[in-house]
């Protein structure tokens, strides 16, 4: 049996994080899944530029993700914290880092692990 590739179980990994989180607030449709198929595309071939990289591609994934629903549908996921103002959308940190969370930054409180909304 073949070794696992890390690269491929990073961006496996990385896309079943934000598929459940994308599922646990109820916008995982096809047109969305899409998007997220088309992140894991992009990040593959950065990673595979820079090896180093590949513990932070669940977090560059999820960033991509939200991204990519900011221009198409609006602000993904809601800050679930804050109850007054304007709703605003949780930050990934760190932006560039292992552990990806969803921060709410207004509040400075970490909401969640990417993949582990509810």
């Amino acid at each position: 049996m073949d070794a696992v590739n890390p690269l491929e179980q990073a961006l496996h990994a990385a896309r079943a994080l934000v598929l459940a989180d994308l599922m646990a607030r109820n916008v995982a449709e096809a047109e969305v899944v899409s998007l997220v198929e088309d992140a894991v595309t992009q990040r593959r071939w950065w990673v595979e530029q820079w090896p180093e990289g590949v513990e932070y591609v669940a977090g560059l994934v999820a960033q991509d993700v939200q991204d990519a629903l900011l221009e198409r549908y609006g602000r993904w996921p809601l800050c679930p914290v804050c109850s007054s103002g304007d709703p605003h959308a949780l930050d990934v940190e760190p932006e560039l880092g292992p552990d990806p969370h969803w921060v709410c930054g207004k509040a400075g409180v970490r909401v969640a692990r990417v993949g582990g909304l509810t």
